[in-house]
């Protein structure tokens, strides 16, 4: 058997790759291996410089017609888009509506008034000095004015002893007067002085005509008080005892045959006794609605924004002030930013033997529906119609939130109250 000889290879054969590159048998003093190139990298690499045109090359370059039509290509495109923004605008204003001037108004205009006719039954202190600490809470109401008194000197059926300019003992001092003068003003109310004359005289609240002499020569003591009178006088304040048809005839010959910004109402009063007193404790809160968006100065009785009553009343019947109290308050803060309520138009809409409805609107605000229902036990359903009614409206607030709460929805062609109900819609202008 021939054995199998395995091949025998050096390893300098396998390795001559690796070998030294000599041109004979001299070796090298520098070897280099196979494969091996040394490369030099310069140690900072050189700046490449950018070359651009000059002065001369682009002058001559912005000279061809190709570059001087697309610069006055660009100039004519932003002066056309310049003079058409322009006239935009000019067409805008022109065809926009105009704003309505607002009136003249006076300051009685801007918010409700607040009597208090008896200074010692409406403070603690029984005096002029708790009516200054009572500032603050009179102010959350949002009144413009509180008419306070009569406070002055007036000794029963003497109009010879009549002095406008002296305190009355039972009202407190000339220095309780000033501090709650000074507190009010500070609030933004203002103080009107109820000069009655013979307010604790037995033959009515105006002496006898020989009498009125005198009166006029205490009236003329201070230009003040004169122009406070002058003031209270030129107010028209119908007493609302009425109601549906017979309440809407008056409310409409009052409002066209005289100017709303002299024009007051108010249910009540220092002789006649507190409003709740003469609707009842159901219907206070519609009253107040009732009052608070007629067309002119709604004027309040202390007590009335509580439905305070004549008599005591009960626990139970108590914890309801805070309720009235707080509607009060949201309708009378509503009515002080709202122009529609403040001093926009009057516009019937519906009315019948218990239940009535009018709008208040003013140029381009928001439209208010005040709806009134004074039946005890029958619901009311009002079918409202008008050029500016839309079918729709939202509920501003209700004197019964259950059946219609805040910011729903209710059909103006169907709109039912239940007894007693009154509601505040409120709808946009849609031009």
């Amino acid at each position: 058997l021939n054995k199998a000889v395995k091949p025998s290879v050096r390893m300098n054969e396998l390795l001559q790759e690796k070998q030294p590159m000599t041109g004979g048998d001299q070796a090298p003093t520098t070897a280099e291996k196979n494969g091996l190139v040394k490369l030099k990298i310069p140690d900072e690499e050189e700046e490449v410089k950018f070359t651009g045109l000059n002065k001369e090359e682009l002058m001559r370059v912005a000279g061809t017609p190709g570059w001087v039509r697309t610069r006055w290509a660009l100039l004519v495109v932003f002066w056309l888009g310049w003079l058409g923004m322009l006239v935009g605008a000019v067409l805008i204003i022109l065809q926009a509506p105009r704003c309505k001037d607002l009136p003249n108004t006076n300051w009685w205009n801007d918010g409700p008034l607040y009597q208090i006719g008896n200074i010692q039954a409406f403070t603690d202190t029984h005096n002029l000095k708790g009516l200054e600490q009572k500032v603050n809470s009179l102010a959350q109401l949002k009144v413009k004015g509180l008419v306070v008194g009569p406070i002055h000197v007036a000794p029963p059926d003497e109009a010879v002893n009549l002095s406008f300019e002296e305190i009355s003992p039972e009202a407190g001092n000339l220095d309780q007067f000033k501090g709650f003068v000074q507190a009010a003003h500070k609030k933004g109310v203002f103080v009107v002085l109820d000069l009655t004359p013979n307010y604790l005289g037995s033959s009515g609240p105006w002496f006898s005509n020989s009498s009125v002499t005198i009166v006029a020569e205490r009236l003329k003591v201070s230009a003040d008080v004169t122009h406070m009178l002058l003031t209270a006088v030129q107010l028209n304040v119908p007493e609302i005892s009425v109601r549906g048809s017979k309440l809407a005839r008056s409310i409409q010959h009052l409002y066209s045959s005289q100017s709303q910004m002299n024009l007051a109402w108010n249910l009540g009063g220092r002789l006649e006794g507190h409003m709740a007193s003469l609707v009842g404790p159901a219907l206070v809160k519609l009253h107040q609605l009732l009052l608070l968006t007629l067309p002119g100065t709604p004027i309040f009785s202390y007590g009335d924004e509580i439905g305070l009553m004549d008599e005591v009343r009960t626990s139970e019947e108590r914890a309801e002030r805070l309720t009235c109290r707080r509607f009060f308050s949201t309708v009378s803060e509503l009515r002080g930013k709202e122009r529609s309520l403040l001093f926009g138009d009057f516009i019937l809409l519906f009315n019948s033997s218990s239940s009535l409805a009018y709008l208040r609107v003013w140029d381009q605000n928001e439209r208010y529906l005040a709806t009134f229902n004074w039946a005890a036990e029958e619901s009311a359903v009002l079918q409202l119609s008008h050029t500016v009614l839309p079918p729709t409206a939202v509920v501003v607030l209700s004197t019964n939130s259950s059946t219609m709460p805040a910011d729903s929805s209710v059909d103006l062609t169907n709109l039912r109250l239940g007894p007693g109900e009154a509601a505040l819609l409120k709808f946009p202008y849609t031009g």
